[in-house]
């Protein structure tokens, strides 16, 4: 099968449903799967396409198998990296790979480990705020959490909290801007000449301005902190030589946006999915009550598997990165699929995640899928909640850690009530909770 040859969605048909693809393209997305199969071609006008693709054996091949000769496309490279730098999401080639080997010793399992305790003081900090037995959309508290572990675990983060509130502002605003760029390309014209894109350039500046001086702060002090930003400046090249301030604070920034916004969206849905699956959480929460609540923040993490299985299968159902990109730098094949260079491909995580011919009942949440003896032999082939490959998230082990101590805290506490019969989602960036309303009942 050629490229000429795949069954294609025509620009008209994505004109007429403009307005319901800027809401949430899922639907529209399902209904192209569902009518021509696991890959078809989407036009976008201007004589330029996209390939959609949920098949799982593909997805590897450009992201693990053959993932030298697929690049991020512009959206990342260009149109993202306008608003957050050229970082480890953002570039390409040598300078991905240059950066990868410097940042990852930082992320290793060891390092983690000290920033394990400072995790869990703020996840307790931020549940004291939660008020019991009331009506409250948990998405927020979740997108608090998530943004000061981050925050704290780069910056031991002590202030008032305006400096963080500012950037998490700001973080948040150049995604609503992107987001409208990428749904409707045809408009970039009008978001420019209207003001736009400039002013959330502006904030981006302004965002830039505030983590260079924190840089500048550290490298005057002579504390040292442990944290993040300590292992980051101790970072070496292989000619000795250091990040500068540019590349550190595209590092930072990159790792604010796709650190915090993951996470919090993966917490929500989790807490939603038991919420609506009492025997699940009630089976989480005995798992938890059963383990002495005189151990260790580190201990815990491994104390409660269970919980980590709950997780693990919310981020199936509700992938936080539910989609990414790739465009071919060179010919391919695979199977009988003729892929020419220059082909920009987009992978749906969400649709593998629900594939019937990979999933028995894909729509039931059912965290012992994820046992670890089943796992493993069963699903590693379509499972992409970090991605795969050498461009896997480099934060995985950082959120789980920090997801399943977040997940015992409440569950010890709290029985988790939904108000809704149904979970509503929002896709932007990431794949995002709407309407999360949950009651906190004391146990």
């Amino acid at each position: 099968m050629s490229y000429k040859t795949l069954p294609v969605v025509p620009f008209i048909k994505v004109l007429r449903n403009a307005s319901r693809i800027l809401k949430n393209p899922l639907p529209f997305h399902n209904e192209n799967f569902e009518r021509h199969g696991d890959v078809f071609k989407v036009q976008l006008g201007m004589g330029k396409s996209v390939i959609f693709t949920r098949d799982a054996g593909f997805a590897k091949h450009m992201l693990q198998k053959n993932h030298k000769n697929y690049y991020k496309s512009e959206l990342q490279t260009k149109d993202l990296a306008r608003y957050i730098g050229e970082g480890l999401l953002t570039a390409n080639g040598e300078k991905w790979l240059k950066q990868r080997r410097l940042i990852q010793p930082a992320f290793h399992k060891k390092k983690l480990e000290s920033l394990i305790d400072t995790m869990k003081s703020v996840i307790k900090e931020e549940f004291s705020k939660i008020q019991p037995e009331q009506d409250i959309d948990v998405f927020p508290i979740m997108n608090d959490l998530a943004f000061k572990v981050v925050a704290k675990s780069l910056f031991s983060y002590t202030d008032s909290g305006e400096t963080v509130s500012r950037l998490q502002y700001i973080t948040e605003a150049a995604q609503k801007t992107l987001i409208k760029e990428i749904r409707q390309p045809y408009k970039r014209w009008w978001f420019n000449i209207s003001g736009q894109t400039k002013a959330t350039l502006k904030l981006t500046k302004e965002a830039r301005d505030i983590l260079n001086d924190l840089i500048e702060e550290r490298k005057r002090s002579d504390q040292r902190f442990d944290d993040l930003l300590d292992m980051l400046l101790e970072a070496r090249y292989d000619d000795g030589s250091a990040m500068d301030n540019e590349q550190l604070i595209d590092e930072i920034l990159i790792l604010f946006t796709a650190g915090h916004e993951t996470t919090s969206n993966a917490l929500t849905f989790t807490l939603l999915l038991l919420g609506h699956n009492p025997k699940i959480q009630q089976k989480a929460y005995q798992e938890i009550v059963n383990t002495s609540s005189s151990i260790s923040a580190l201990e815990e993490v491994s104390a409660y598997p269970f919980t980590k299985q709950c997780v693990e299968e919310a981020m199936r159902m509700y992938p936080p990165a539910y989609f990414s990109d790739r465009l071919a730098v060179a010919r391919d094949s695979f199977n009988d699929l003729e892929i020419v260079k220059g082909t920009t491909v987009l992978i749906s995580f969400f649709e593998i995640h629900r594939h019937k011919a990979f999933w028995k009942d894909p729509e039931v949440f059912n965290p012992d899928r994820f046992h670890p003896e089943i796992a493993k032999k069963e699903y590693s082939d379509w499972y992409f909640p970090f991605g795969a490959g050498p461009r896997m998230c480099i934060g995985n082990n950082f959120a789980m850690y920090e997801m399943v101590l977040a997940i015992s805290e409440l569950l010890r506490a709290y029985k988790i009530v939904p108000k809704h019969d149904e979970i509503y989602i929002k896709p932007l960036i990431t794949l995002k909770p709407e309407n999360a309303i949950i009651k906190f009942l004391p146990r």
